[in-house]
């Protein structure tokens, strides 16, 4: 990820009435569902990640970028907080520590309709470590009860000692008050990005995301956990933008289930698809979508490490 990984001691280090603006990282963390990624489109008025009504859509750190009254706000959205029961869990969780232990503001997202979540004592203890820089937001008020809403007040209170703002990604409540508790946390600092630049991140990422956010929409549960897209070719020079695409699936059912009855499946995936990276890039696109088997790849650490997941170090 193209972020300074020094940059909240080198911010520190700069006297702050010569920098009126303010700069740093907000790392967004929760239980799978809570919303991340909704909050995430809805703070930079942008679609970035991917939204699907399925736990533990989000694999990877998606970095939005938003610049406004003086602030630059780097987010990361972080996979959900999750008891792995596999090695891609293990790589997801090791992305949320090393989010953790390099940001500026953390905001813990909680579901306003939930009980108080099992974070488990090692997520407790890097939230406690993060003292003024957390930032606790009840999502979902628009749906909640007042009554349990209340509960996961307290919990913050007693849990973490952080009193909890009540916000809906979905109408935008709250988002106003949370977006100033973010930027007040901010340290002083020059914009690091463009003010124009929305992530850090490729279209390529982006491109891969939404056809794996198609499958999610398209396709029973058994399949988009199995899922992962990986853009081989992007022809930006071409007219229309050509893109080749691999969909990775574990096991030759799934395969069959991806490409239909004579096709049809695969080239509903396609045309939806591509609407929404037309969409996105601005532009009319060509897409050359293909089916692979890779065995289990979810569990094994050069499967991962190919498809550009990072693995702990004691797991590899």
């Amino acid at each position: 990820m193209a972020v300074n990984c020094g940059m909240s001691e080198s911010i520190e280090s700069i006297p702050e009435e010569s920098h009126p603006t303010r700069a740093g990282l907000v790392t967004l963390v929760g239980l799978p569902n809570v919303g991340k990624s909704s909050l995430l489109n809805r703070l930079i008025d942008q679609k970035l990640s991917i939204v699907t009504p399925f736990a533990q859509t989000t694999r990877e750190r998606v970095v939005g970028i938003d610049s406004r009254d003086g602030a630059q706000m780097i987010f990361v959205d972080t996979p959900g907080i999750v008891d792995p029961a596999y090695l891609l869990h293990h790589s997801m969780l090791g992305l949320i520590r090393d989010a953790l232990s390099d940001t500026d503001v953390v905001v813990l997202l909680l579901d306003g309709r939930d009980p108080p979540p099992e974070l488990g004592e090692e997520m407790l203890s890097l939230l406690n470590r993060s003292g003024s820089r957390l930032v606790v937001a009840i999502n979902k008020i628009d749906i909640a009860t007042t009554a349990a809403v209340a509960r996961l007040r307290s919990w913050a209170h007693n849990q973490l000692e952080v009193p909890a703002i009540s916000i809906s990604a979905a109408t935008g409540a709250g988002v106003d008050e949370l977006r100033a508790r973010i930027i007040a946390g901010l340290p002083a600092s020059p914009f690091l990005y463009p003010d124009d630049e929305l992530s850090t991140q490729s279209v390529r990422f982006f491109v891969s995301e939404l056809i794996r956010e198609t499958v999610f929409e398209q396709y029973q549960e058994e399949i988009p956990y199995s899922v992962a897209v990986r853009v081989d070719e992007f022809r930006e020079a071409e007219d229309p933008l050509f893109i080749r695409a691999t969909i990775y699936v574990e096991r030759a059912s799934q395969k069959g289930i991806l490409i239909g009855r004579r096709g049809a499946a695969i080239r509903e995936l396609g045309t939806a698809s591509r609407r929404k990276i037309e969409i996105f890039v601005g532009r009319r696109i060509y897409l050359d979508l293909w089916i692979k088997i890779l065995p289990n790849w979810r569990k094994k650490s050069i499967e991962l490490q190919r498809l550009g997941f990072p693995v702990p170090p004691e797991k590899a």
